[in-house]
């Protein structure tokens, strides 16, 4: 149980080859942009945030060679992470290492949330978790 985390499921991270496409895809389900598209070159992605009916996207597509995204993609891959903010970064950092999840990149500062830090660790189970470092009087949805 992570509720004694604080953490808040902030939006699943969807794999897309082409995002301008993906995002009129979503836009037939009654998604709609929120905030800009975004390029990341620590992450090696090009990306945006939707929301809509269900929980908030994170549409990504590569930006370049090496792209974590890229693999997602050629492996067949769509929906392949959960983000999740924590009010308490580090704290939770390591609280989630102690229960076995891997850290496998971070932390690092990330364009999509202003500069704030994110970490993506996977669980004992593979599934691939991203932490958010909570901006100053944040709320998550």
């Amino acid at each position: 149980m992570l509720n004694d985390l604080d953490l808040r499921f902030h939006h699943l991270g969807v794999a897309c080859p082409d995002l301008d496409r993906e995002r009129e895809e979503w836009a037939r389900l009654g998604y709609r942009a929120e905030g800009e598209v975004f390029s990341d070159p620590i992450q090696k992605v090009r990306g945006a945030f939707v929301v809509g009916p269900g929980p908030r996207l994170e549409l990504l597509s590569p930006l370049g060679e090496g792209s974590p995204v890229a693999g997602v993609i050629e492996r067949g891959g769509k929906l392949y992470h959960q983000g999740f903010e924590s009010l308490d970064f580090d704290g939770s950092l390591a609280a989630l290492q102690t229960r076995r999840f891997r850290l496998i990149q971070g932390p690092v500062p990330a364009v999509a949330f202003g500069g704030r830090r994110i970490a993506f660790l996977m669980s004992p189970s593979l599934n691939l978790i991203e932490l958010i470092e909570a901006g100053h009087g944040a709320v998550a949805t």
